[in-house]
């Protein structure tokens, strides 16, 4: 397969886990009018609330959630990567610190099973001018291993990677030694902070690491402090945009990653292997 047809939704997610979930199900089924192979979730999809991601990750609303997620993969024969869900267990299912989760990007396979997951170790503990002012994630997420992930859909390599992930370029190029054709990056991005760096920062990983690039990400107000920036959007491997959401509706993206494209890209600037550090 030369080409990987990708979906990626953006939606405004709320306190409310069974209202994000009959969402989700809505705009991926509207997705499929495009024939996606893979279709890319935003980061905390299924909850916008920190403070009760420990007793979603507890309760058996995790598992509904995932059932319907692998029920919708295994009926429409198509990857589901869940941007973000917490995660009570770490990857050797050792409890994580009580009041904490692991914040965790799921991939769900045609046959409906999880095939990979990536625990995001990049916390966004800053301070920031706008109505919530202060953010530390540390205070709910433990961070995951110092492990990237990549994972073959169909022959394409897709690496995973989690919002503020995105403000560390060696990351990125860490994902492209491994392989990874395409990346994505579920989010979150701040309202403030994605009006003055989303678009540089995606496009940077992009050119630099020549490879697709796709940022998912959550939109407008969940709470009366919270407001995320959305602009969903993907980038090819020379930095051109793809598409794009402007505004802040909920909406659905579409592209292909081009394999041929991808390596005459890296092949008539092979600035991979011109590396000297």
């Amino acid at each position: 397969m030369a080409k990987l047809g990708i979906a990626c939704i953006q939606l405004t997610s709320v306190q409310d886990w069974q209202l994000n979930l009959n969402k989700v199900l809505e705009l991926m089924t509207a997705a499929m009018d495009h024939n996606p192979r893979l279709l890319v979730l935003p980061e905390n999809v299924f909850l916008f609330d920190a403070k009760q991601m420990r007793a979603l990750s507890e309760s058996e609303s995790t598992t509904v959630i995932l059932e319907a997620i692998k029920r919708f993969a295994s009926e429409k024969n198509v990857y589901v990567l869940i941007g973000s869900h917490p995660m009570a267990l770490d990857q050797d299912s050792r409890l994580v610190k009580a009041g904490r989760v692991r914040q965790s990007s799921l991939l769900i396979g045609p046959e409906g099973e999880v095939l990979a997951r990536y625990d995001k170790i990049h916390l966004f503990d800053v301070d920031v001018d706008d109505k919530a002012n202060t953010y530390r994630e540390s205070r709910y997420i433990e961070p995951g291993e110092i492990a990237p992930v990549v994972y073959l859909v169909d022959d394409v390599c897709l690496g995973f990677s989690i919002c503020y992930d995105l403000r560390f370029p060696e990351y990125y190029r860490r994902l492209a030694e491994l392989g990874a054709e395409v990346v994505v990056v579920p989010s979150a991005f701040t309202y403030k902070t994605g009006e003055a760096h989303w678009h540089t920062l995606l496009c940077a990983r992009a050119i630099e690491n020549q490879f697709y690039v796709a940022g998912v990400g959550q939109v407008g107000w969940h709470s009366d402090t919270r407001r995320t920036y959305g602009n969903t959007v993907a980038y090819s491997p020379w930095g051109e945009l793809i598409d794009k959401l402007d505004g802040e509706q909920e909406g659905i993206i579409y592209f292909e990653v081009d394999k041929t494209y991808l390596k005459s890209v890296r092949s008539a600037m092979p600035c991979l292997q011109h590396r000297r550090l």
